[in-house]
């Protein structure tokens, strides 16, 4: 470990990205796992059962214990733990009109249930995306806060069917061109309220490393996919602060199992194209390839490091996480490193996996920081 790496001319450090006075700062990427019981209620909402405001009622009550149990592991940036939300992607078709739900297969024939909304008309926002979850979540710690949204790239590629969507949006990048300023406005807004930490969520530009995952999809021109998510970011942020603006990449998973498996090397350059402060990637897992690839890391940019590993049900020690830190800072400075879990822990309501384990997982990457802190700070 090279703990003599230091800042060179044009690079970003972690006090002009986050307001940070503290050094390895600590980050969710979104979701909690759900109990039974959130997951049982956001399905009588779907079904008609429960009304918005009776829901919202009772999340309050139970967004508490997931503010809390965040707080209680050390974390420095906290979210709601999404509970309020079906999948990380979802929440878009529901504050947005255009979409008929259950029409596309996103599980294929492993998954069969996984079932995501296709666009079938033009698209109009008729309520804010995550407007409430942020001003709850202000409202209710002291800990500063994240506020997850998708990116128009990963929508226009996961709602956008050719057996659905054709007759209003041609291609999927005509739908992704219509996402974006919808994208943006909710920036705008969550900037305006005071969000510390607003990601967007695009795991589909890292399923693009893997070439079984191309085949499948039928892509032959990478590089004009990686051209579109370049689009769809920058669009979305225009003329926007990138400070505090984080986009998260990862392999995409669901019941402890990645869709893919890759090296992040073909992608790399992209990153030092978007207008974002930093990119939350997974490392901790094997999937991921390793750190080799942060050769190439834009040296503009924060990196938020993954450091649990939520595919895998051994808890980390926090001595685990300090050696995932120290590898990484071979070849990053200290100051442009945050730490994170790899993924959100359920970023569909349906994705199984324990809370306490989540909460166990939380707390050494949190000690794991403080170790880090006292050895180099």
């Amino acid at each position: 470990m090279n703990s003599s790496l230091e800042l060179t001319e044009g690079e970003f450090s972690l006090m002009a990205y986050l307001n940070q006075d503290i050094l390895y700062p600590t980050m969710v990427v979104g979701s909690l796992p759900r109990p039974q019981w959130i997951r049982d209620l956001i399905e009588e909402r779907k079904s008609g059962l429960l009304g918005m405001d009776k829901l919202n009622t009772i999340l309050d009550d139970a967004i508490l214990m997931a503010i809390r149990l965040q707080e209680q592991a050390g974390v420095d940036f906290i979210s709601d733990g999404e509970w309020r939300r079906e999948s990380y992607i979802k929440v878009f078709s529901e504050s947005v009109h255009g979409f008929r739900k259950d029409l596309i297969n996103g599980g294929g024939a492993v998954v069969p249930s996984l079932m995501y909304p296709a666009v079938v008309s033009e698209i109009k926002q008729h309520r804010n995306i995550a407007m409430e979850e942020a001003q709850f979540l202000l409202e209710n710690t002291r800990s500063r806060i994240l506020v997850a949204i998708p990116s128009p790239y990963t929508l226009a590629r996961r709602m956008w069917s050719s057996d659905y969507s054709k007759s209003i949006y041609h291609t999927p990048d005509d739908f992704m061109e219509a996402c974006i300023p919808i994208i943006r406005r909710e920036i705008l807004l969550l900037k305006e309220l005071g969000v510390h930490a607003i990601q967007l969520d695009d795991p589909w530009l890292a399923l693009l490393v893997d070439p079984v995952y191309r085949e499948r999809r039928g892509i032959v021109n990478i590089d004009r996919e990686i051209e579109s998510c370049i689009r769809g970011v920058n669009g979305a942020t225009k003329d926007i602060n990138s400070d505090s603006i984080s986009l998260h990449l990862c392999h995409a998973h669901f019941n402890r199992s990645h869709s893919t498996t890759g090296p992040y090397n073909i992608i790399m350059e992209a990153l030092g194209e978007m207008n974002v402060g930093r990119f939350a990637m997974e490392f901790a897992t094997p999937d991921a390839g390793g750190l080799q690839v942060l050769k190439h890391y834009p040296n503009d940019k924060i990196l938020g490091l993954g450091v649990i590993d939520h595919t895998d049900r051994h808890v980390e020690t926090p001595e685990e996480v300090v050696v995932r830190v120290e590898k990484a800072m071979d070849f990053l400075p200290k100051e442009r490193i945050t730490l994170n879990p790899d993924c959100g822990f359920s970023p569909s309501s349906s994705n199984p996996m324990d809370l306490d384990e989540a909460y166990l997982k939380l707390c050494a990457m949190s000690e794991g920081a403080q170790v880090l802190r006292q050895k180099y700070g």
